[in-house]
């Protein structure tokens, strides 16, 4: 009775956290374009450059936090994330202000400052809020948990897209300020409800330091991957998955303002399609997850495995549908699509990873995957920037679609192990 009610607790707390999170960051991240293009006057090279200080910074920092959540406490590590995440974010969002207290920075300046910020932040809860999850309630009913979070995730992105364009209607800065305030206000939330109860530390060594205990939890991630093909073939999904969504996450809303356009209504402005567009994938996004969750057994790693493999396929198909849109509506038709793959993407990956790493070094590993992420996104992000910049933003999703290409036979080589 006792396990059942911390399991349920933990996973209220879980879902909570998830619901605000996608609260916070679709209120900064559905209007962001028009803050980074329209007010602050970013070019596509200098877009990719700021994704890339993020990354950069998240590549640096992962292998430390995540041993950290291993070797100490993931509850810890994930409160420590949120405040940092809290503060990087309102920081851009007052950048406009900073730069008149710091005159000689440039407002670019500050922004590539924020980032470094927030990547800190981010490794903080990276891995460790899912380790943290896996050990209180188990391996076996975790991918249902993840899909459970999505779901709730979704209704977040909801209330954000709304929450979002009334915000940036009134000022262009103003999402981030209150996306930061929120990820501060999540913070306190999980000082009050988040337990640790399933989490063991490691046994620490008579005289160790903590840089050796550090060292000693990395060293025992890293072989627990060389060990495992199928986690080096994740480590491959994750470097590749990264190099293709940074140069699409950074330029999609580019390649709608500047290479397609909207349609001309009078009542609807451009913070609105905007808001719209994210409205109707977060829609479509929980109905399919609901569809998804009800009918297939996701705790099952070859049911995921087919479905990563034909969600790339569908991705990839669609991202070169939208590079190559001749008209608006063709255009929201293939985001549309992309945005429900996204969204079963992640449950589906969670829940893949967590089936295949033990609890001992759980967040370390995860961290690991989130560095091959990164440095996917360092690499692939300023040359795609480059393509961008260099022929025409079209091209520039061309190239973010053919990195998606060898992650197709990694799942391929996946599924006929299994």
């Amino acid at each position: 009775m006792d396990t059942a009610s911390m399991s349920m607790n933990a996973t209220k707390v879980y879902t909570v956290k998830s619901f605000l999170t996608s609260l916070a960051n679709t209120t900064m991240f559905t209007t962001y374009a028009l803050y980074y293009i329209v007010t602050l006057g970013f070019n596509p090279f200098e877009l990719l450059l700021i994704g890339t200080v993020l990354e950069l910074s998240v590549l640096v920092f992962e292998g430390i936090t995540g041993v950290v959540a291993d070797t100490y406490s993931r509850r810890r590590s994930v409160i420590i994330g949120m405040f940092l995440l809290g503060i990087g974010f309102a920081m851009q969002g007052i950048v406009p202000t900073l730069d008149a207290w710091v005159p000689f920075i440039s407002v670019f300046g500050l922004m590539l400052f924020s980032q470094v910020v927030s990547g800190l932040g981010y490794t903080f809860i990276s891995g460790a809020d899912t380790a943290w999850i896996v050990d209180e309630v188990g391996e076996e009913k975790i991918g249902t948990i993840f899909m459970k979070a999505k779901r709730y995730s979704l209704f977040g992105n909801l209330l954000g897209i709304a929450l979002s364009v009334a915000l940036a209607t009134i000022a262009p800065n103003l999402p981030y300020l209150i996306g930061g305030l929120m990820y501060l206000g999540l913070g306190v939330f999980l000082i009050l409800f988040m337990k640790e109860t399933g989490f063991i530390p490691r046994e620490r060594e008579r005289g160790a330091s903590h840089v050796k205990e550090m060292i000693q939890t990395w060293t025992s991630g890293a072989k627990v991957i060389r060990s495992q093909p199928i986690l080096m073939l994740i480590l491959f999904v994750t470097l590749f998955t990264g190099a293709a969504s940074e140069g699409y996450d950074r330029l999609w809303e580019a390649h709608l303002i500047a290479e397609i356009g909207f349609p001309e209504l009078a009542a609807i402005s451009m913070p609105m399609w905007f808001g719209i567009i994210a409205a109707l994938a977060s829609l479509l996004g929980l109905i399919v997850v609901g569809v998804v969750e009800k009918r297939l057994d996701v705790n099952k790693e070859r049911v995921v495995l087919v479905g990563m493999f034909t969600l790339t396929g569908l991705k990839i198909a669609a991202m070169i549908a939208f590079a190559f849109s001749p008209s608006f509506s063709w255009a929201l038709v293939a985001l549309l699509l992309i945005g429900v793959i996204q969204s079963l993407s992640s449950p589906l990956y969670d829940t893949w990873l967590n089936l295949n790493i033990e609890s001992s070094v759980r967040a370390t590993v995860l961290s690991m995957m989130g560095q091959s992420n990164a440095l996917g996104q360092t690499a692939g992000g300023p040359a795609v920037g480059w393509i961008g910049t260099r022929f025409s933003i079209r091209a520039s999703l061309v190239a973010a679609a053919i990195l998606l290409a060898p992650i197709l036979i990694v799942f391929g080589r996946a599924l006929r192990r299994r």
